[in-house]
């Protein structure tokens, strides 16, 4: 089946009017922002609401990524192409979201999907929650109640499946900034542009020689992006070096908990989990310390050309 269920739709004319449209309807309603991950899954029957509410016309109020003293802030309908464009995101969390965001879909999905979106999808193999993840970023859920702030560890809930109620909506996404910053992605897929077999997000924060923050994530290796918890202890208040990192991959592989599928078997996950885990980690190192790294395996430019 590839036609959608019948769908009532409107358009919301601001935050406040979308949430009380979502309240009038008793949650029977799906936000639309971008519409590539939603829309799929309505054709295929596996999401059905009985109303869409579009929040394009809210671009204007939603899309931005600015510094508002030691954070930076993204609005939930800013475009992918505008995230790998950023020269402030470029600036503060050096190559991260650039790295992700060229190896997210293609030219036609990055130019309208948008961070909100990808992230109240909670698809597990989804590169873009790993990062946000790692940056330890926090979402901002807006409802008739008011407005929280919730971290993504408590965000994401399982496969599909997210801490915004139904009549809530994911407004904006805000990471703490700081010195010593280092970060990176990995990324292992099947052809350029598809779901990851298996991604990591690394970033570390140093100083005095000294690992004082860090965040791990994995992707695709589990019902949620996972958090690297243990890893992250492990390294807080250490030295950073090669034998730390590859500890940390070892750990990574342990703690995962892929599933076999068609992109591959669950030890084979494992195994390039705690690989990428470890090269994310030395390249956020390497980063952190000021140097110039060459693109990272998975980089393959040509192959996402805007």
């Amino acid at each position: 089946m590839q036609t959608p269920a019948p769908v009532e739709y409107s358009r919301a004319s601001s935050v406040d009017d979308a949430i009380s449209q979502l309240v009038s309807l008793d949650g029977n309603a799906r936000i639309l922002a971008g519409g590539h991950s939603l829309i799929p899954m309505m054709k295929l029957r596996l999401a059905n609401p009985g109303h869409l509410i579009d929040i394009n016309p809210l671009e204007s109020e939603l899309s931005y990524v600015r510094e508002e003293g030691d954070e930076v802030r993204i609005g939930a309908m800013t475009r992918h192409k505008d995230l790998l464009d950023s020269e402030l995101l470029q600036r503060v969390f050096p190559n991260i979201f650039e790295e992700a965001e060229w190896v997210l879909a293609d030219p036609v999905v990055r130019n309208r999907g948008t961070i909100g979106g990808s992230l109240c999808q909670a698809d597990p193999a989804e590169d873009l929650s790993g990062v946000i993840t790692a940056l330890h970023g926090k979402a901002v859920v807006k409802g008739p109640d008011g407005e929280r702030v919730v971290d993504m560890h408590e965000f994401h809930v399982g496969p599909y499946m997210t801490a915004v109620q139904s009549t809530e909506m994911v407004t904006e996404v805000r990471f703490e900034t700081g010195s010593g910053h280092g970060s990176a992605h990995e990324k292992v897929e099947r052809r350029a542009g598809d779901f990851a077999i298996v991604a990591a997000s690394a970033a570390l924060w140093l100083d005095g020689g000294s690992i004082t923050k860090v965040g791990l994530a994995c992707s695709a290796v589990g019902p949620t992006t996972i958090q690297m918890t243990r890893a992250e202890e492990l390294m807080v208040g250490k030295q950073p070096s090669d034998e730390l990192f590859a500890e940390c991959g070892k750990i990574a592989t342990e703690d995962c908990d892929p599933g076999s599928d068609g992109r591959g078997p669950a030890d084979y996950k494992r195994a390039i989990a705690g690989v990428l885990s470890e090269r994310a980690l030395i390249r956020a190192w390497a980063r952190a310390r000021g140097e110039h790294l060459p693109r990272p395996a998975h980089w393959h430019p040509q192959a996402y050309v805007t």
